[in-house]
């Protein structure tokens, strides 16, 4: 593959999301940043584990989920497919949609990058609704402003804080 399609010119900062409520949790996680370092390098920051409740199918087992922070110059679709094949080596099968799962990674930010196309859409479309993708965040990059909805991740934990308190 002709490298000028994998790459771009200048490093970005790439925030990932790991998590994991299948098996062995904390290996899971091991594993995954075993094999994200492999690709990306190591992260420039990293946050604390959280313990979660499931998110949209609730009658499965709590997560841990943690965050990464890359600085890499390789493509987000690159990155993308980079995610998928680490994904299925550590075990993952993706049998329901927010069921039980191995593993995780989701890409949250790619820079200021705004992108969407059928398999990839970045920003995250769903962070800024869920407290087990804001808090991770919240804690090593507090004041990254997400490129669509102009809001800092310490201003989106509050929002989402006020709007479940009025709920």
């Amino acid at each position: 593959m002709d490298r000028d399609f994998e790459i771009t010119h200048r490093p970005e900062l790439l925030v990932l999301l790991l998590g994991t409520n299948v098996g062995d949790r904390a290996k899971n996680l091991l594993l995954a940043m075993d094999g994200l370092k492999a690709l990306f390098g190591e992260p420039v920051e990293m946050s604390s584990v959280y313990e979660t409740p499931p998110w949209g199918k609730t009658d499965q087992d709590s997560f841990l989920n943690m965050a990464l922070v890359y600085s890499t110059n390789i493509k987000p679709t690159v990155v993308l497919d980079s995610i998928l094949h680490l994904e299925v080596e550590l075990g993952r099968v993706r049998q329901e949609k927010w069921g039980p799962r191995i593993i995780d990674i989701d890409i949250i930010f790619y820079g200021n990058m705004v992108y969407q196309s059928d398999i990839l859409e970045i920003p995250h479309p769903f962070m800024h609704e869920r407290k087990f993708v804001l808090e991770p965040l919240q804690e090593i990059v507090p004041d990254y402003v997400h490129p669509l909805l102009e809001k800092s991740v310490s201003q989106l934990l509050a929002d989402l804080a006020s709007l479940q308190n009025e709920s």
